[in-house]
């Protein structure tokens, strides 16, 4: 498969911390590729890099064959980019921005023109495209950042963390364009930490933990090692630690894990028994309200990977807020 970002040794550092510390991976053309990792790993100092707005002290990057360091404003020509926070000018409007982006690509005005109302149209943001910038709701002026950086219908389009503090019917919009933006043969290159967008959407992830890729793999590669696994998470009134050392002295070939608010979590490389196990937890006087399967996932290879536990990177989603509308 045709690479159309090559990255090798690339490295960042600010003060004495390595934000980035020598990383190498590919991007194949097409291909929706998926940065995952916590805050502060080094994805947006990556994607800036990638995306010329900031400047590597070491390592090269090529862009579809461009060096980007020899020739940037050509490397540029051939991407968008979508930063975390909006780029775009509140005063003008919705189609305003579009043309304006447009003008910057030395695009002609009627080309920019027509481009700005199919984007408006396909976006969901025709009805809006008279009004403010500065007025949209949060998942409105994401999608017409993602829509800016399309105008002049780039090869690659960089999103750092596109649905952080968007509502789920916003985060679900931009989850559905970005699918479409694959089906029609633009490489995307997304950066988040929410594990089940990356599982939803990336043909390919690289794991990055403090400024390190530790690991780059296709998704259905790596949805595979968890396959093996038996996974059942029982609520309970009451997950003490003594409650939680008694099921692991009782079942020692079990893993077992308090997840917090009630939860246990018991997993296994065989078929997992419930009932012994509701009944241990009722003799131990704790109250069992619910046992479930848990389909493994791209949660239970992050964590075996990086030993980063789920529960942070949801707290992480957490601090991103609730955005507001569509």
């Amino acid at each position: 498969m045709k690479n159309i970002i090559e990255v090798r040794g690339l490295a960042k550092r600010f003060g004495g911390v390595d934000a980035v510390a020598g990383v190498d991976f590919d991007v194949h053309e097409g291909e929706v590729f998926g940065f995952l990792g916590p805050n502060g790993a080094g994805k947006t100092t990556t994607i800036n890099m990638l995306a010329g707005l900031a400047r590597p002290d070491a390592g090269a990057i090529r862009i579809a064959g461009v060096d980007c360091a020899a020739n940037p404003k050509a490397a540029q020509g051939l991407m968008g980019v979508v930063p975390d926070e909006s780029n775009l000018y509140p005063e003008l409007s919705g189609l305003d921005n579009l043309c304006f982006c447009g003008a910057l690509y030395g695009m002609r005005k009627s080309a920019r023109t027509a481009r700005a109302g199919e984007l408006l149209q396909a976006f969901g943001l025709a009805e809006a495209s008279g009004r403010k910038f500065g007025g949209y709701s949060k998942g409105m002026k994401r999608r017409l950042a993602i829509a800016a950086a399309l105008m002049h219908s780039p090869a690659i389009l960089f999103l750092d963390e596109p649905t952080t503090g968007i509502d789920v019917a916003g985060a679900r919009r931009i989850r559905q364009i970005i699918a479409g933006l694959r089906s029609q043969g633009t490489t995307v290159f997304l950066t988040t930490h929410y594990i089940e967008e990356a599982e939803r959407l990336c043909q390919r992830i690289a794991f990055i933990v403090k400024g390190r890729i530790v690991r780059v793999e296709r998704t259905e590669d790596l949805l595979r090692q968890a396959q093996g696994r038996h996974v059942v998470q029982f609520a309970v009134n009451n997950c003490a630690a003594a409650l939680l050392d008694a099921v692991k002295a009782a079942f020692p070939a079990l893993s077992c894990a308090a997840l917090g608010g009630g939860a246990l979590r018991v997993e296994s490389a065989e078929p997992v028994r419930i009932g012994p196990i509701v009944r241990l937890l009722e003799e131990k006087g704790a109250e069992v309200s619910e046992a479930r399967l848990v389909r493994p996932s791209l949660e239970e290879v992050f964590v075996q990977i990086t030993g980063i536990e789920v529960d942070a990177m949801k707290m992480e989603k957490d601090k991103g807020g609730k955005g507001g509308g569509a």
